[in-house]
């Protein structure tokens, strides 16, 4: 049995690796930390895990977390910087959910962030955790750094493209749609029922923190290419990101536009061989319109891709849970491959519907 400590689960994030690992049958949550939480049960805060989960939340406390063989941090930003370096240290592997240890460059981090990084050291060894990509490293990793809701719908939705080196990498658009759940679980008015519902709007347009890592992410799948080098040189990925708000509780619609510099190329092909053995990736019939319901509450990515007139022009349509797939079940689906068990353990569970 996999003893798992976490960190920081009194958000959204948080409740949903509970809820995953409450059924997971090879993995026992041994530790749940929370300073503000200190003392109260559990199932106080989430009575949904009443007579499922019976831990008390406790202070952060290193030694305690490193009786654990895996810690995941469902923290803010910054946090997990202060106490990471301590618990790998004493071979514990740590799964991050947050965006601490994403970003590669840490002055790129810090700008976007707004504060210095606490453990710039430990950047370079952190593995981004998307196993459709990085499965082969993730299986030897001590740290994940886990891709956020936004990218991961984004570099799914243009991986094969960009692997198969067919577009055009200079003019790259994401228009991504999340529920209000990415947004967390503190108190804000525009999270409030009354300002949602009923409503739909873009935000950062001007600039969104996710842009940079989906960047990094895109332009690491593009080296890998052939065709990314032109004069000599690497190509680099110029994306166009806008960010929308969803009248719902979860769930990413992702809209990805790209223009093929192989107009012969199959695209509905290429998409169904590259994911034709990923366990979460589901490539739907041609013509196909995936809807946020057909995966809530589960790990699956659903993709479809148009080619609008049979034209140069891509557009690839991918939905998720944005606190599954885009954050607590790709940590455990990481964490099974960790721990050498089969991607889907504990994962498989379909949709909730409606």
């Amino acid at each position: 049995m996999i003893k798992i400590g976490i960190v920081g689960a009194t958000g959204y994030t948080g409740a949903e690796l509970l809820r995953l690992l409450a059924v997971h049958p090879q993995a026992q949550v041994t530790v749940i930390t929370s300073r503000g939480e200190q003392g109260k049960p559990v199932a106080d805060l989430y009575p949904s895990l009443r007579g499922i989960i019976d831990l008390v939340f406790s202070e952060p406390d290193v030694d305690q977390l490193a009786q654990c063989d895996i810690v995941f941090f469902a923290t803010p930003h910054g946090v997990a910087q202060s106490m990471v370096p301590d618990i790998l240290q004493r071979g514990v592997k740590v799964i991050d959910l947050s965006a601490d240890f994403r970003i590669k460059d840490v002055a790129v981090w810090e700008s976007w962030y707004g504060q210095p990084h606490g453990a710039p050291e430990l950047i370079p060894q952190a593995v981004y955790g998307l196993p459709e990509l990085n499965r082969d490293a993730i299986a030897k990793a001590t740290l994940i750094a886990c891709p956020g809701c936004y990218p991961t719908s984004v570099q799914l939705g243009f991986l094969p493209l960009l692997e198969a080196g067919c577009v055009d990498l200079g003019d790259l658009i994401a228009n991504s749609a999340s529920g209000v759940s990415g947004a967390g679980r503190q108190a804000s008015i525009g999270g409030l029922h009354s300002e949602v519902s009923d409503s739909f709007k873009a935000y950062a347009a001007s600039g969104h923190r996710h842009h940079p890592e989906i960047v990094q992410g895109l332009n690491d799948i593009a080296a890998l290419a052939d065709g990314a080098l032109v004069n000599g040189a690497q190509a680099s990925v110029n994306l166009t990101f806008v960010p929308h708000l969803l009248p719902i509780n979860r769930g990413i619609h992702t809209t990805l536009y790209a223009n093929l510099t192989d107009p012969g190329v199959d695209v509905q092909a290429l998409f169904e061989a590259r994911y034709a053995n990923e366990p979460f990736v589901d490539v739907m019939p041609s013509g196909s319109h995936p809807q946020t319901n057909s995966v809530r509450g589960s790990n699956y990515c659903r993709i479809a891709v148009h080619r609008p007139n049979g034209g140069a022009k891509v557009i690839v349509l991918v939905v998720e849970d944005n606190l599954t797939k885009g954050a607590s079940g790709q940590g455990i689906q990481c964490m099974n491959i960790i721990c050498g068990l089969a991607e889907e353990t504990g994962l498989a569970a379909p949709a909730l519907l409606p």
